[in-house]
């Protein structure tokens, strides 16, 4: 992780209650969403009566957001902003967010003010019944066809083959434990996967639905191209979740597979030399059975040295800090 920052600015908060609720929020260049959305979060917490924090993570703006997110921090207790010298993503974000969270209960939410910060309340008490991370289901989404239908399909997918029981697994409003944020390490694009890798850590995953609201401001910052790029970060998930301590089961096992049909089909083609002394239109299988072996004694061979270096070394999310106000 890279991270270069200039001297911290610090507001002196006028609470010294300890913080019992981190809310943690990514945006990219949504100026005009900001404060509508610091007084909607104000209005809820003050009614909900918990002590709380509000963690804005600016990915890099090129419009004015940064000097509203100033004027939030000077005038609210509680208000954290981290300022990103360029835009690296959600999943940085989030990398950059959390660490910064002082509460034992983390909410995320998007800027645009689609998610609504009126479902804390239920999010949390949702999680107080057992869940370790509750996620929201935007199950009336104000949405164009073009996104919605794409992500219906893609969340379906991603329920099969991870084994998750939820909806939606792209809503940015979910509730955390402290402890899942802690364990739970993302980079890339995996933001969209934090409950699925949060479930192969072994912990409760919830859902509720929640209110989602049509775009006031600005434009959608996610194009077509994620779901291609969705489907290959599950790939990655569902590799890390289940091989990454041991990828000989996986190399291994297709590798051994490969070795024996390979050596099966040479084995029918020293049997027919043995009994014609010729193997005449049979040299195209001759060499499919040489490819099969020698490919399953390489990948064999890969899984061994995955085995060595497993997790010698994890990924580290890259980002560069220009600021942090605290």
């Amino acid at each position: 992780m890279n991270v270069h920052s200039t001297p911290a600015t610090h507001a002196t908060p006028d609470a010294v209650d300890p913080v019992e609720i981190s809310i943690v929020i990514p945006l990219l260049n949504e100026e005009e969403s900001l404060r509508p959305l610091m007084d909607k979060v104000r209005e809820t917490m003050a009614a909900y009566g918990r002590s709380y924090e509000v963690i804005f993570i600016d990915d890099g703006s090129t419009d004015g957001s940064m000097r509203v997110l100033e004027e939030l921090h000077a005038t609210h207790p509680g208000v954290v902003v981290i300022q990103f010298r360029r835009n690296f993503g959600k999943a940085a974000a989030y990398s950059a967010g959390f660490p910064q969270a002082a509460g034992q209960t983390i909410i995320t939410m998007d800027a645009d003010l689609q998610d609504d910060p009126a479902e804390i309340p239920n999010l949390i008490a949702k999680l107080n019944e057992g869940y370790d991370l509750v996620s929201g289901w935007k199950k009336v989404r104000l949405d164009p066809f073009r996104k919605t239908i794409p992500s219906k399909f893609f969340n379906w997918v991603t329920g099969r083959v991870s084994g998750i029981s939820i909806h939606d697994f792209n809503c940015g409003l979910k509730a955390y434990r402290r402890q899942v944020v802690d364990d739970v390490k993302i980079y890339g694009e995996l933001h969209r996967y934090i409950p699925v890798l949060a479930h192969l850590e072994g912990y409760r995953i919830g859902e509720i639905s929640v209110q989602h609201h049509a775009r006031q401001f600005g434009t959608t910052k996610y194009g077509s191209g994620r779901l291609l790029k969705g489907f290959l970060d599950l790939l990655t998930v569902m590799f890390l979740g289940k091989y990454m301590a041991r990828p000989l089961h996986l190399f291994g096992t297709l590798g051994v597979m490969l070795g024996i049909l390979g050596m099966g089909i040479n084995a029918y083609i020293a049997s027919l030399w043995l009994q014609t002394k010729t193997i005449q239109h049979r040299y195209p299988l001759l060499f499919l059975g040489v490819l099969f072996t020698v490919l399953g004694v390489q990948i064999v061979c890969t899984g061994l040295l995955a085995d060595m270096i497993a997790r010698s070394a994890r990924p580290n999310e890259k980002y560069n800090i220009r600021k942090i106000l605290r």
